[in-house]
């Protein structure tokens, strides 16, 4: 435009009779460009501010491209809707140190009460069974589970869904490993040598401390009950692997993840022992969520875990390093081995 006014005014000399009008257009046709650049430059402005305005899960969308390929927007919630929208209740399983866990538990709450704008209520079951039997009478929306537990929980009537599952800081992806470990100075070298022993699994409803050390056994053609000296359920990991130190057994079947934190606590010395065997990937513990829950709720329910700070402690005491999205398919290749074992519980009449 500046050109453009130039070059007209410099005619001047060949049109004077015109000189004032063609001035008049050319001082109009700049202030409108100028008028346009500033609207131009106010709306973009304007979309700047907009654009950069907090958005509380903007970086850990990227997370949760990087894990699943899924972006969720932002979600708000007005003061007034937040006064009538109900309790959301929370089932986890009680951990051996209670005072611990409520220490975990705590920042959780409070996190997904300002992410969902409600109130949160999380309640501690005894055992797994309880929290599938408030599962199955709706008293509690969300609960963490073994991948085991979740799949009875399904059998036993209850209609949940599989919602996300931690991503295991040690591998670094949403599965961990089961496994049986000796005394570093045994002289268990395969499973086969454990014909005879004693052995500690976690209990029988624990996917790594039972099923899958079970399954493995069995295809090598070891019948724990025939074959073994003594089997006692140790009721956690921590006693499982506490047996095996204290000598009251010779192996002990464990999570993986479980047994390098305890190392990494001071909890078990890693020089006293020594990992046997290890399965194959194991997709983590799931949250699940109640299929009665709107469509929406549980969309932010996944925005809210997917967004959820690394810092943050697993549910269940592990070492996560966040939430991804899960699906029940995730779980099918432990369901056929439950199928193989004839561990499947089908619902009552």
């Amino acid at each position: 435009m500046n050109t453009a006014g130039h070059w007209l005014v410099s005619k001047r000399s060949l049109f004077k009779s015109q000189t004032l009008i063609l001035a008049a257009i050319a001082s109009h046709l700049l202030m409108g460009c100028n008028h346009d650049n500033s609207s131009t430059r106010n709306q973009l402005i304007t979309n700047q501010t907009l654009t950069s305005s907090p958005i509380p899960d903007i970086r850990v969308s990227r997370r949760a491209r990087e894990r699943q390929g899924t972006v969720y927007g932002s979600h708000s919630i007005s003061v007034s809707s937040q006064e009538n929208l109900p309790k959301l209740r929370i089932g986890v399983q009680t951990v051996p140190n209670p005072t611990e866990q409520e220490r975990m538990l705590k920042p959780l709450d409070d996190y997904l009460e300002k992410y969902l704008g409600r109130e949160v209520e999380i309640q501690i079951a005894k055992d797994d069974q309880e929290i599938v039997d408030w599962l199955i009478q709706n008293h509690v929306d969300i609960a963490y589970l073994e991948p085991v537990t979740y799949l009875e929980a399904v059998e036993k009537g209850a209609k949940i869904q599989p919602l996300v599952a931690p991503i295991d800081q040690h591998t670094g992806q949403p599965w961990y490993r089961a496994g049986i470990v000796v005394r570093a100075n045994s002289n268990i070298t395969s499973l086969k040598d454990l014909k005879g022993k004693r052995v500690a699994f976690v209990e029988q409803s624990s996917t790594s401390g039972y099923l899958m050390p079970l399954a493995e056994l069995k295809k090598q053609g070891i019948n724990p009950e025939r074959d073994f000296a003594q089997v006692i359920y140790a009721g956690n990991h921590i006693q499982s692997i506490a047996a095996l130190e204290t000598g009251v057994v010779d192996a002990a079947a464990t999570n993986i993840s479980s047994y390098h934190q305890q190392q990494k606590t001071g909890v078990v010395k890693p020089q006293n022992f020594r990992i046997l065997w290890e399965s194959t990937p194991i997709t983590t513990f799931p949250i699940v969520v109640s299929e009665k829950l709107s469509p929406e709720l549980i969309h932010q329910l996944k925005q809210a875990f997917v967004s959820i700070p690394d810092s943050f402690e697993g549910i269940g005491g592990s070492e996560s390093a966040g939430y991804t999205l899960v699906v029940p398919a995730d779980y099918t290749p432990i369901q056929q081995l439950r199928q193989e074992l004839n561990l499947i519980n089908f619902p009552q009449p």
